[in-house]
């Protein structure tokens, strides 16, 4: 797998890009935005959820939800790309490896909250309390953001050699 996504990096010119003078700090600059954006919606989401802020109506917070989901798609393509411009220093990376896990974790919340909670939520009045499912899957939502933003900054301290990754 290694080898044929460092093939697709080279071939796509990726690979070039991101070993520019100027490509990694655009590509990174742009996850961050996407970091930024993705947090921010939801992040206030969660936390209106969570209880603060109980003055803003909880359907006015939804309607960021948009740019944290165009953050996120930012996010995967910008990561995409650094993991096809290097993928030996992010396949075999443990900080990597959890940081797809908590994405997975949070994308499965996303469906819980979707499914079986949003109803109830996005009709709530500006003062009402969000339902203690809601609560949860708020909670859950952001320790896996936060998990994912402190695994992205470990991503550099754990640098091959691979023994690092006892599981790989």
């Amino acid at each position: 797998m290694t080898d044929a996504l460092y093939e697709i990096g080279r071939r796509t010119g990726v690979h070039a890009l991101i070993n520019s003078v100027s490509g990694r700090p655009s590509v990174e600059s742009l996850h961050f935005i996407g970091l930024s954006l993705l947090i921010g919606a939801v992040g206030l989401y969660d936390l209106r959820m969570l209880g603060l802020a109980r003055g803003v109506p909880m359907g006015a917070l939804h309607r960021l939800i948009p740019w944290g989901v165009g953050g996120y798609v930012l996010n995967v393509a910008t990561g995409l790309l650094f993991v096809t411009s290097a993928p030996d220093q992010y396949l075999y990376n443990p900080a990597f490896q959890v940081k797809l896990a908590l994405m997975a974790v949070a994308g499965l919340n996303v469906l819980f909250f979707y499914r079986f909670v949003f109803r109830r939520v996005v009709g709530s009045l500006a003062d009402d309390r969000a339902p203690a499912a809601a609560r949860v899957a708020a909670a859950v939502s952001l320790a896996c953001w936060i998990g994912v933003i402190v695994c992205g900054r470990l991503i550099t301290y754990y640098r091959p050699p691979y023994h690092w990754c006892w599981w790989c």
